[in-house]
């Protein structure tokens, strides 16, 4: 094709379609965080220097060169969370990870079949809602959740509405941090969780909801935090959280863990 003095080549049209395909996606990562303003200021820069290069001027060209190639290294530090974000997003696109063979080979937890009771852990949350008892429950996916384990108290017993609302009364020594789910045991409670570093996160949620994203953005798991204000259920999944029903909560983890609407 030929526009003007330009030859435009099919592989032109497709080299810029991925482009726009990944920056979209890795805007899409780092919107409503900080890291969004550094990723467009680094962007704008990269822009100027293509201005610069195009129009000749050498000086300039040459230390936005090595402004770039440094900069590229402070990203990877300052977008290390959402680097981690975007190939866990890559990987959870492929139904290979889910193969029982593939998962055996790399040592990884294949995700929770139907037996899996679901059931038990809302309405657990349901209970704790109406009793205004606060929480974080986390259920493990597919990513080794093993550290965070590590950091509270080991449990692993079977998993049961009366043991969940037992760690979490009042008088329980146990009631502060989150409590693991995994394999349908609950593996540890007062466990610590990452706290999410999301500026744009609403006045009315505390420290329990951004522990419960900064889990989600830190793995696969998917956390449940009620709050003890306003009995309110939240449910954080791949580094978003929102307000749920009790409904709406089995809805959507039956969606997330076992793709059932």
């Amino acid at each position: 094709m030929q526009i003007g003095f330009l030859e435009i080549k099919w592989t032109d049209i497709l080299d810029i379609t991925l482009v726009a395909f990944l920056l979209y996606y890795i805007y899409k990562l780092v919107r409503g965080s900080v890291a969004s303003r550094v990723f467009t200021g680094y962007l704008l820069i990269y822009l100027f220097y293509l201005i610069v290069k195009a129009i000749g001027l050498e000086l300039l060209t040459r230390i936005l060169e090595y402004f770039m190639g440094v900069g590229a290294i402070a990203l990877i530090v300052l977008f290390q969370q959402e680097i981690r974000r975007f190939l866990l997003l890559i990987g959870k696109s492929t139904t290979l990870t889910n193969n029982q063979i593939f998962a055996n080979i790399m040592g990884t937890e294949v995700p929770l079949d139907d037996s899996f009771p679901l059931k038990t852990i809302v309405d657990s949350a349901k209970t704790m809602s109406s009793e205004f008892t606060g929480g974080i429950i986390v259920i493990q996916k597919e990513d080794d959740l093993s550290k965070f384990t590590e950091s509270g108290d080991s449990i692993d017993a079977v998993l049961s509405k009366k043991l969940i609302l037992s760690l979490f009364s009042q008088y329980s020594l146990l009631n502060d941090g989150a409590i693991i789910i995994n394999n349908n045991r609950i593996m540890a409670a007062h466990c610590i969780l990452p706290i999410a570093n999301n500026d744009d996160l609403p006045s009315n949620y505390g420290f329990r909801h951004r522990a419960a994203l900064g889990i989600s953005e830190a793995t696969d798991a998917a956390a449940i935090c009620i709050s003890e204000e306003n009995g309110k259920i939240s449910l954080a999944i791949d580094g978003n959280i929102k307000i749920v029903t009790a409904a709406e909560l089995e809805r959507d983890l039956k969606t997330y863990f076992f793709n059932k609407n």
